[in-house]
């Protein structure tokens, strides 16, 4: 497939751990220039990008329209969320009208091609999911994973513009955990309980992209521009005791019986804030995907394994 003409690209979210990624990594391709569109400042200095302090909250078709933005990267997303009902209803409005902001910006500056990371926990965590999920497979939330279900609602309203927009090209790229030396250590709490907990007798596969992997497959997609539905994923799989044996910590391991109890009843009483239920189900039951269909669109071969990503993780933030 022939690369298309460079690009202008804007990043959403810039300052964050995969925007700021991404730039350093678009900065290194024939593109004429690089937006960064976030309130806070991009963590390391890049080369030939306009850096526009501004909340995406709030219409910024100006600024995509006299920069002459092509192509947007949508990755500005709020992750950081009370307990409280109301806080999380907040922090769902907020992001999806945040979307439909930038959506309504981008088609209004006449943006050619719209990018969004998703997740793979838009798939539920379900007992009877398939494996692998593929694109086609069956979206089933679980409302209680407020992330999730976030994104779920997010899919759905970027399907929705892609209809509204045939002119529009719509890339949604539906990611597993993404990890490596630059992630936040908070980021290992997903295992935390608050050090490592599994149900007994259970050992569930998962799969982790690195950070590396994951912004040269965004840069391919922005070259070639191409559209669709495309899940992600690193190769192979990482087992549950393979992965508390390379955190920090102590194992704890508890019967089904006690462990989902306990997770709900110290969640409900505020005696910890790492995990609810929900979260715990994504340890029960993995979601594994099925990353052929972007294979074939790009061509990619993974540098990295599910296994030497987290091991990146560890080494580079962890140890």
């Amino acid at each position: 497939m022939m690369l298309e003409d460079a690009k202008i690209v804007a990043v959403t979210g810039a300052s964050g751990y995969i925007g700021s990624r991404l730039l350093r990594h678009l900065e290194e391709e024939n593109l004429e220039r690089l937006v960064a569109i976030d309130i806070n400042p991009p963590p390391l200095p890049i080369h030939n990008v306009a850096v526009y302090r501004r909340d995406v909250g709030l219409t910024f078709e100006d600024t995509l329209r006299q920069s002459g933005v092509t192509t947007v990267v949508h990755l500005a997303f709020v992750l950081n969320r009370g307990r409280s009902r109301r806080n999380v209803r907040e922090t769902r409005e907020t992001n999806l009208r945040t979307l439909h902001v930038v959506l309504d910006s981008c088609a209004g500056a006449g943006v050619k091609h719209v990018v969004y990371l998703s997740s793979h926990t838009v798939y539920g965590a379900r007992r009877d999911n398939v494996v692998p999920l593929t694109e086609s497979s069956p979206l089933r939330p679980v409302p209680d994973l407020a992330f999730g279900y976030d994104k779920f609602l997010s899919d759905q309203i970027l399907e929705s513009f892609a209809v509204r927009h045939p002119d529009i090209k719509v890339t949604l790229l539906r990611c597993c955990s993404v990890l490596g030396p630059s992630a936040t250590p908070d980021i290992s709490r997903i295992f935390a309980f608050p050090g490592p907990m599994g149900v007994c007798g259970q050992n569930p596969a998962f799969q982790f992209l690195h950070e590396d992997d994951l912004a040269r497959i965004l840069t391919l997609v922005i070259h070639r521009g191409i559209s669709g539905v495309y899940n992600l994923a690193g190769d192979g799989v990482v087992f549950y005791k393979e992965i508390v044996e390379a955190l920090p910590g102590h194992y704890l391991c508890l019967p089904g019986f006690l462990g989902f109890p306990a997770v709900g009843m110290t969640w409900k009483l505020g005696l910890q804030s790492r995990r609810n239920t929900a979260e715990l189900d994504l340890l029960r039951y993995p979601l594994l995907l099925s990353t052929s269909k972007l294979r074939e669109a790009i061509g990619y071969q993974i540098n990295y394994t599910s296994m030497e990503t987290l091991t990146s993780f560890v080494n580079g933030v962890l140890l």
